[in-house]
């Protein structure tokens, strides 16, 4: 089999690539969100009463976890990234090639980024319930064997599928809204420097843009995702989380996290699309 010949197993190949050198880079921004929205983490425990902010948290994995601690959870997040970001970028070449015209329109582009991300985020649901809990700190697996075993033997196949409602609603929304700001956005810079030296701080520029207009209006989703798949014995369903979270913490409780997801999502999600972009073209897949 020639790769060359087949343009979905590119999309891919590049997505897969530009998802592993991204996750291991800010892997520690999405662990401080996770902590971040866990109120029974080591570092509120130690500081009861009082707020913990990011830099608060860092300092206290940085003490007691040491640096390494900072990437807990990088096993889950690479194997849920690079098939997910693989999948993703796949499923968006051949929805564009086969649904539209090849270059979508706003509300095209809102649906082929959800449609694409609900595809991966359904396929792997499971890794996604094991790094959230390898992250939080609270859950102590010995390995992602283990943990499925674990959660399999004691909650059963719904416990391997927690969350996967706010989850979907989180992540469909954010492709959805990203593929969307993103293509616009890239429509109002000088095409030739999309075909010029320019082109790769002018897409990851258009990404960052995107990236912060799409996380801020999807972070309520991941702060219900994540006690959804923290603790399923409290919560049996988003209405549960969104009265839990209202009552203890009011509207800002739904946007615990948000910086460091902030951070993560849009440098991640501008950096793998600079990257998927740089390396299609000179493959020739665009």
């Amino acid at each position: 089999m020639v790769i060359a010949e087949y343009p979905v197993l590119k999309s891919f190949l590049v997505g897969s690539f530009s998802g592993t050198f991204s996750t291991i880079l800010f892997q520690p921004l999405d662990l401080v969100k996770t902590r971040l929205q866990n109120s029974t983490s080591k570092c509120f425990e130690a500081r009861p009463g009082q707020p913990c902010g990011m830099m608060t948290i860092i300092g206290h994995i940085l003490q007691k976890e040491h640096v390494f601690g900072l990437w807990k959870g990088m096993t889950p997040s690479i194997t849920r990234c690079v098939p997910g970001v693989g999948l993703y970028f796949s499923s968006l070449h051949w929805l564009k090639t086969n649904v539209t015209s090849g270059d979508p329109g706003p509300l095209e582009a809102v649906a082929l980024g959800m449609i694409a991300r609900s595809m991966s985020g359904v396929c792997l649901i499971p890794i996604t319930v094991i790094k959230t809990r390898f992250e939080s700190g609270v859950y102590q697996y010995g390995g992602m064997t283990e943990a499925l075993r674990v959660i399999y033997r004691t909650e059963g196949v719904r416990g391997l599928c927690c969350g996967l409602v706010p989850t979907l609603v989180r992540d469909a929304p954010f492709s959805g809204l990203y593929f969307m700001f993103y293509s616009q956005t890239k429509r109002y810079v000088p095409q030739e420097w999309l075909h010029s030296n320019f082109a790769a701080p002018v897409n990851f520029s258009c990404g960052l843009f995107a990236g912060l207009l799409a996380s801020i209006v999807t972070q309520p989703a991941d702060v219900i995702k994540t006690k959804m798949q923290l603790y399923p014995e409290k919560f049996n369903g988003i209405h549960s989380v969104l009265i839990y979270v209202h009552k203890r913490y009011g509207m800002k409780g739904y946007f615990k996290g948000l910086v460091p997801r902030m951070l993560r999502r849009t440098l991640m999600a501008a950096m793998a699309w600079t990257v998927y972009e740089q390396v299609t073209r000179s493959i020739g897949l665009k």
